[in-house]
């Protein structure tokens, strides 16, 4: 047997694996877990009827939020990683290669079974979508999560000035982001937060309050969820990721 035919080789695509379904490294809880389970502690007697993991890379925070919800879409912009998430909902595993060092892999499969998820793939479909850019059927949402989406979107404003019709009212928007601008996703013109304004400093919060209260209110104080993405056994980066949960107010 080829291990290859049966590895996906692709560096960021195996780093995110790990990330979604692997191990925890220095004690940092799975990130993906942690902000389904914060948006599901959010909920709060809510309805849970149809939620959407946007920007949901492979696919963990899809399944994680399926153990509560009715119905949960996970969409991101990379075909790659939808088709990771899919081959996890359909066969219950996946396999992967990690970067050890220099040449060095080592081969991992991971389960739905051992994550105590294999209930939940039958409420979770995926699909190639664009956050700026959604087809009119990603709507009735009681529960929308962005995670650490908004500071790779081409177009941040176009998306934060229009998810409302797409939240049911009371539904919640759970926006994560370690706010990393940078001009090769997104163009100056469009960064949120991270410059001056009027000469005083204009953080993503600020624009983020800007762009969603006529919609939203904040619901609970920002706070700060770590996560840790494994690039060889001797290499990881560490960063944290803002939260901020919002409810979408009556229409």
């Amino acid at each position: 047997m080829q291990p290859n035919a049966y590895y996906e080789s692709d560096r960021l695509l195996t780093e995110y694996a790990e990330l979604h379904f692997g191990d925890t490294w220095f004690g940092v809880e799975n990130f993906p877990k942690a902000l389904a389970d914060l948006a599901l502690g959010a909920m709060n007697g809510k309805p849970t009827g149809k939620a959407v993991d946007l920007g949901c890379a492979c696919g963990r925070s899809s399944f994680e939020l399926a153990r509560r919800f009715d119905q949960v879409e996970g969409v991101d912009f990379s075909a790659n990683f939808i088709r990771l998430g899919v081959e996890m909902a359909e066969q219950g595993s996946i396999r992967y290669a990690l970067a050890e060092e220099g040449e060095l892999v080592s081969y991992h499969t991971r389960t739905l079974k051992e994550l105590g998820l294999e209930e939940c793939s039958e409420n979770v479909s995926f699909y190639q979508g664009d956050a700026c850019n959604l087809k009119p059927q990603y709507s009735g949402y009681d529960l929308v999560l962005a995670a650490n989406l908004i500071d790779r979107l081409y177009r941040p404003r176009r998306f934060l000035d229009s998810i409302h019709e797409r939240i049911n009212d009371g539904g919640l928007l759970v926006i994560a982001s370690p706010y990393t601008w940078l001009e090769e996703h997104t163009p100056k013109e469009e960064w949120i937060g991270g410059f001056k304004k009027d000469g005083e400093n204009h953080t993503t919060l600020d624009g983020l309050k800007e762009h969603l209260s006529e919609h939203f209110r904040l619901v609970s104080e920002p706070r700060k969820v770590p996560f840790v993405i494994r690039e060889t056994q001797h290499k990881f980066q560490h960063t944290l990721s803002e939260v901020t949960i919002w409810e979408r107010l009556p229409r």
